[in-house]
């Protein structure tokens, strides 16, 4: 098999991976869907408060786009929507039933079915959603067909949890998704694999084009993948998924339910017991959470500690994360900071001594360790950064708002989380993940 090798990224040795165990699964108390959590998305409500719903039963949908549909995870009855400043809708909420029903959609036979059939039903169920397009990071249109659909089965952030052992039993939905998806496009299924890994589970995966990786984070990104296997260029799109979520797809097609049920890894240094649970799309973390903190001063990261979303003990999982993180708050000043030793510390750029202990872990907070300074040329970017692009100039670029020199310096390529370990490694404190989505919803706004 041929590998590609990722040469450039880097690996932060976190503390907190979650043991291989699964928790047991009880229904959450309350589950809510954030429309934040979408780009171009302004939702309508279709239910009332008070309204008793079943999985799969619409909550609301996309004045933007109004085939575009959203629905309920669980069974239960609807709550008052959280509402924000000129009444945006924040949060959608639902408190389940004990036991969770689920509208009914029939059992279909991927291989007998035509394109538009796959494509109304994932409209009607709400599983469209989970589909997401490059460039921008949007829900794609309902009439769009992409180039190529791509999918990474493994994730190199830090403490990412591990599909071999979260879809192990899964596999037969992994393949009735891929064959779904594939009538999609006229291109390929692209399947991303960790070439490290013997006996993979997904090896065997038909209907698809096999592409290995290796190498430091960002390699199991689906953006490096798709960089390094057949690059956007202008006027391309693309559609991603994240191999969970195909297989919950391939599951509707089997079983005919919206079954919103989900493995997540909760991870973190400040995690008592770092393990795997299962629980519900949207769910209320604070049952996840309970008794593991190890102290009271701490963040809760929906996601992974490069890219995820801080959130409350008692806010929701967000609606494409697989990965709960607690990690100590960083609200603390140092005396003479950097010019101390440092031998607790890691520093890519060997200010401290962690060089010399390469497996070593690190209890990682949320402190800057500095403040921000003039954005500068150090050369940082360039070592943690896989892309075949300059990514200071093409940051200075959407800084200027040059739509020309955005498009020439390769902004098509990327999305925010393939800067994530820019952000790590600036030493300028530069948002360089808030800055590329700004510059990519200009692109959207001006081009859509």
């Amino acid at each position: 098999m041929q590998v590609i090798k990722i040469k450039k990224g880097l690996d932060i040795p976190l503390k907190g991976e979650a043991v291989k165990v699964v928790s047991a699964f009880s229904v959450p108390d309350i589950v809510a869907i954030k429309p934040a959590d979408f780009i171009n998305v302004l939702p309508k409500l279709i239910v009332n408060p008070g309204d008793h719903v079943n999985a799969g039963s619409p909550l609301f949908y996309n004045k933007l786009d109004e085939n575009i549909i959203f629905t309920s995870p669980v069974s239960g009855i609807v709550s008052e929507p959280v509402r924000g400043d000129k009444r945006l809708i924040l949060e959608i909420s639902v408190t389940p039933d004990p036991e969770i029903k689920y509208e009914q959609f029939g059992k279909q036979n991927i291989l007998s079915i035509d394109a538009e059939k796959i494509r109304s039903l994932l409209l009607k169920s709400g599983l469209w959603t989970f589909i997401r397009q490059r460039p921008y990071d949007i829900i794609p249109a309902i009439d769009s067909t992409p180039r190529d659909i791509f999918v990474s089965t493994f994730d190199s952030s830090p403490l990412a949890p591990d599909y071999q052992f979260i879809l192990k039993d899964s596999i037969p939905y992994f393949q009735a998704g891929i064959n779904a998806l594939a009538k999609l496009t006229t291109g390929k299924v692209f399947l991303g694999l960790d070439a490290t890994i013997k006996d993979n589970i997904f090896s065997q995966i038909k209907n698809v084009e096999l592409t290995y990786f290796k190498g430091k984070h960002p390699a199991g990104n689906v953006g490096v993948q798709i960089h390094k296997t057949k690059p956007i260029n202008k006027g391309d799109t693309v559609w991603y998924l994240n191999p969970q979520d195909i297989a919950m797809i391939g599951k509707f097609f089997t079983d005919g339910i919206y079954d919103a049920s989900r493995i997540i890894a909760l991870t973190g240094p400040e995690a008592k017991n770092p393990v795997y649970c299962k629980t519900i799309i949207g769910s209320k973390i604070n049952e996840i959470v309970e008794g593991q903190a190890k102290q009271s001063n701490i963040r809760h990261i929906s996601g992974n500690v490069l890219t995820g979303s801080t959130i409350k003990n008692d806010g929701f999982l967000g609606y494409y994360h697989h990965q709960l993180t607690m990690i100590p708050e960083g609200d603390y000043y140092e005396f003479t900071g950097w010019a101390m030793p440092g031998f607790k510390k890691f520093s890519n750029s060997r200010v401290f001594f962690s060089w010399l202990f390469p497996g070593k872990k690190y209890d990682f907070d949320t402190n800057y360790h500095g403040g921000n300074r003039p954005f500068v040329m150090t050369g940082q970017y360039e070592k943690v950064f896989p892309f075949s692009i300059y990514p200071v100039y093409l940051i200075k670029a959407i800084l200027a708002e040059d739509i020309e020199k955005m498009e020439a310096l390769g902004i098509y390529e990327v999305s925010s989380e393939d800067f994530a370990l820019c952000d790590y490694v600036c030493t300028s404190k530069t948002e360089a993940q808030q800055i590329v989505h700004n510059g990519l919803e200009m692109l959207r706004k001006e081009m859509c």
